[in-house]
């Protein structure tokens, strides 16, 4: 029985280091595409592609990723003790903890 708090929270961080991917795919589109052309952020030199090769690359591998966190979490949530609210909101940011330590360990 999952009745404490860090059983979903191990969990989910268990998801997050595979999760690093989905993750940086969707940063990487982010920062490439809406947010340079917002004037927020720099376009890589190199990325001349164009977004539908992108798009190709990281709706699947997004959409795998959530399938997979939905289908580990819908079990879990019915046997926590914790709130709906408490439940989502730490399964949606536990799996950003290996991407954070790695954004905060890089040069």
């Amino acid at each position: 029985m999952a009745r404490y708090w860090w059983t979903p929270f191990l969990v989910n961080v268990l998801l997050g280091i595979p999760g690093v991917v989905p993750f940086w795919l969707v940063g990487y589109l982010m920062v490439n595409w809406p947010l340079a052309e917002l004037g927020w952020t720099v376009r890589e030199p190199t990325e001349n592609d164009g977004m539908a090769l992108w798009l190709v690359i990281v709706v699947p591998v997004v959409a795998v990723f959530a399938m997979i966190w939905w289908l580990v979490n819908a079990p879990l949530r019915r046997r926590t003790t914790l709130a709906p609210r408490t439940f989502w909101l730490l399964c949606a940011l536990a799996p950003l903890l290996p991407t954070a330590a790695l954004i905060a360990n890089s040069p």
